[in-house]
């Protein structure tokens, strides 16, 4: 049974960024505060696998004094040379088997977990030519998977205040285990005029080593309308490349992506690393298709993007579909 006391500890962390992003906004004169929603039920009527997402990230340009910068500027130049822009982000996840109901081990469907962290993410674009942009993000982020993320107590008081299936299985999550998880990703785009808007597209190549996610991908995205910095990822590539260039009246776009992936390593299919837990046996190729669109009136965006993914382990019945939605602040 979920108590105030199991909710406000879930919460907390929360709470506590939520306070200390708007500060950092205080203190900057070009940054971006979103929210990001990730889940399965925008989508469709499932309530399992990657059941939910909730981040708060804050975004801006740092100064050439700033420590994102030195650090840009240490690292090799084929990982990424400077800092054009950068983030913190808050993350919490949760995953679940598709029965949520039965109290029993699922054996053959996926471990439940939750997860909490932080992330750093360096950003940088580097003009090739004038029609093409050069886009690498770099990101690392430090956390936890296990009881201790409060997972099981949010779920069941969410789905004790909508009335829907009642959690059962928590008492088979994975145990308390820190994530160290470090992901490079660089997209080329190509821009040219169509049809009075910005038509862009281009490939993009992708890496991550840790104990939550190792991985490579390859991927090919396009974009239409207004012009925009990127496209919305979803998991497992975290970033925030979604914002439209102008903050000047309404502004959209719209956009795509396939990513195909081979997957060395998923914690929330593998199950804990440093002990025995539920585990499945994970598909090492995994692709995903995605789409959606954003919309922006002056300083404020909303962007939904919705993605389908191959079955990611065996015994799996079927594709999962997620939906996330962003909503942007500028200060």
């Amino acid at each position: 049974m979920t108590t105030p006391v199991n909710l406000s500890k879930a919460l907390l962390p929360i709470v506590a960024v939520a306070g200390i992003l708007p500060l950092c906004a205080s203190a900057a004169d070009d940054g971006t505060f979103n929210v990001i929603i990730e889940n399965d039920g925008m989508i469709s009527n499932d309530d399992g696998h990657f059941t939910s997402g909730f981040e708060l990230n804050w975004t801006f340009a740092p100064e050439a004094t700033h420590w994102t910068q030195r650090v840009a500027e240490a690292l090799p130049n084929g990982v990424i040379q400077r800092a054009d822009r950068a983030s913190y982000r808050l993350v919490h996840q949760i995953y679940t088997p598709d029965d949520i109901e039965d109290p029993q081990l699922i054996e053959d469907d996926r471990p439940y977990a939750g997860l909490v962290y932080g992330g750093i993410s360096l950003y940088e674009d580097l003009p090739i030519t004038s029609d093409w942009l050069q886009a690498t993000d770099l990101h690392l982020d430090v956390g936890l998977v296990g009881p201790s993320s409060q997972a099981d107590s949010i779920q069941r008081e969410v789905h004790r205040i909508t009335s829907s299936d009642r959690p059962r299985g928590w008492q088979h999550q994975l145990s308390d285990e820190p994530i160290v998880n470090l992901n490079w990703r660089r997209q080329w785009w190509h821009s040219s005029p169509l049809a009075g808007k910005q038509f862009a597209h281009g490939p993009s190549v992708g890496v991550a080593l840790g104990n939550f996610y190792t991985y490579a991908s390859t991927g090919y995205s396009v974009r239409w309308g207004d012009d925009a910095q990127g496209i919305p990822t979803l998991t497992p590539n975290p970033g925030s490349r979604h914002f439209l260039t102008s903050p000047s009246g309404w502004q959209w776009y719209v956009f795509a992506n396939v990513e195909g992936y081979y997957m060395a390593h998923n914690l929330t299919l593998d199950g804990n690393v440093f002990s025995n837990s539920h585990s499945v046996d994970r598909k090492e190729w995994v692709g995903d298709v995605s789409a959606g669109l954003a919309i922006a009136w002056e300083d404020w965006q909303v962007t939904y993007s919705a993605l389908q993914r191959t079955r990611e382990f065996d015994g799996q019945e079927n594709q999962d579909k997620i939906g996330m939605i962003t909503l942007s602040k500028r200060f």
